[in-house]
């Protein structure tokens, strides 16, 4: 019998997802030991560009209000106010056309993946990550009794094909993506998702449904293409989870939505199903506050040119200081390989120069660090003396 005063499992998954924590507390004590200033610290995927000014306006409009009813509990999917204009902003970026009936707002995106993963899997029900991947993702799918099956992408970090119909079973409930990828910052080429749409076409039976679920939240943190790909449009089973996290700049106040299109078969059933489980799971929805701000700024979108600027500098150092990188075409994260191929190794190395990164292995990809580039832009001149004597050591 365990002496442990909390669950087992929960023990074991503490000690697994250590990596961007051990990175964390690493950084704090020697930012203690050695003040901040002189600590260059890119483990935390913390959005940091500006919010928009349209978020600001809104905000100081809601806050002026004096509605006491639009704070009291709502419609377990949201307020339907919010739902028709998030509704709009979603058609215009899929590129289909969804109603207010398709939206549920939720406490962020892991909230809403929480919710998904919860109403469309059965105890022993298989879901395929693509590799590299956000570590939580594993912790989802197992709290709704899952498991999760690794399959990894190819070395530009395109989805392979061949290797996702090698993991799929006779268990396979659902394929979760993510495009602009965390860590890696790959975008999914428009032909790579009109593949994984029709491979999908080929598996997915009404006796035993095989749902795509896209975790959108960097979707429009690009810094190449006008719009970010996406087999949505080409596959009906699709389930769409985002945020305004990155969008908007305002990770803190956990403002997520799910959005299932009018294709997607039986849809009445899920939606009930995700409406249900967005209350009892206890994550509820977006707060009263942050839905009537967003419904009025839905479309807006923080200042991506910040985010690209960093990108250039600290890609264009590495490439010729000697690393190995794809150039990330979205999201806010650079994966080079790790010199001498040891991740651990060399996250160690940079620390000697007080510099803090992610080793790839956290996100299932070893042989790569993650090098977030949401800071001050100072932050990344600061490190590159560092970065270049670390490969040279390396």
């Amino acid at each position: 019998m365990s002496t442990l005063p909390i669950a087992q499992k929960v023990a074991a998954d503490m000690k697994s997802a250590s990596w961007i924590r051990e990175m964390f507390e690493k950084g704090r004590r020697l930012k203690a030991e050695l003040g901040e200033e002189n600590v260059h610290d890119f483990s935390l995927g913390n959005p940091n560009g500006a919010p928009p000014a349209a978020f600001f306006a809104a905000l100081e409009a809601v806050a002026a209000e004096r509605a006491p009813a639009l704070h009291r509990y709502m419609p377990n999917a949201g307020f339907e106010s919010t739902r028709r204009a998030l509704a709009r902003f979603a058609s215009s970026e899929y590129r289909m056309e969804i109603g207010a009936e398709g939206i549920i707002m939720t406490t962020g995106a892991a909230g809403g993946l929480n919710v998904v993963m919860r109403a469309i899997c059965n105890p022993g029900d298989e879901v395929i990550v693509l590799g590299p991947f956000f570590p939580e993702y594993r912790f989802y799918i197992e709290q709704a009794g899952g498991r999760m099956v690794l399959v990894q992408t190819d070395e530009q970090f395109q989805p392979d094909c061949d290797a996702i119909v090698a993991a799929i079973t006779e268990r396979t409930r659902a394929l979760l993506i993510n495009t602009p990828n965390n860590p890696s910052g790959a975008v999914f080429s428009a032909e790579a998702c009109r593949a994984l749409a029709d491979l999908l076409k080929r598996y997915d039976r009404d006796d035993r449904p095989l749902y795509l679920v896209t975790d959108d939240p960097y979707r429009r943190i690009l810094y190449d293409l006008d719009w970010c790909p996406t087999p949505a449009g080409d596959y009906a089973r699709t389930i769409m989870v985002s945020s305004y996290s990155k969008d908007l700049s305002i990770a803190g106040e956990r403002a997520g939505y799910i959005v299932v299109p009018p294709a997607v078969p039986q849809r009445e059933m899920l939606l009930g199903a995700l409406t249900m489980l967005n209350r009892t799971l206890g994550f509820v929805n977006m707060p009263a506050l942050m839905q009537r701000v967003v419904a009025r700024c839905a479309g807006a979108l923080c200042d991506v040119s910040f985010y690209k600027a960093n990108r250039d500098l600290l890609c264009g150092a590495l490439l010729e200081y000697g690393y190995e990188l794809e150039v990330p075409g979205g999201a806010l994260y650079a994966f080079p390989r790790s010199p001498g191929g040891d991740d651990v190794a060399f996250a160690e190395k940079l620390l000697e120069h007080q510099i803090l990164v992610v080793p790839g292995r956290g996100f299932g990809r070893p042989g790569h660090i993650r090098i977030s580039f949401c800071v001050e832009r100072a932050v990344i001149e600061r490190a590159l003396p560092g970065f270049r004597a670390a490969i040279e050591e390396a």
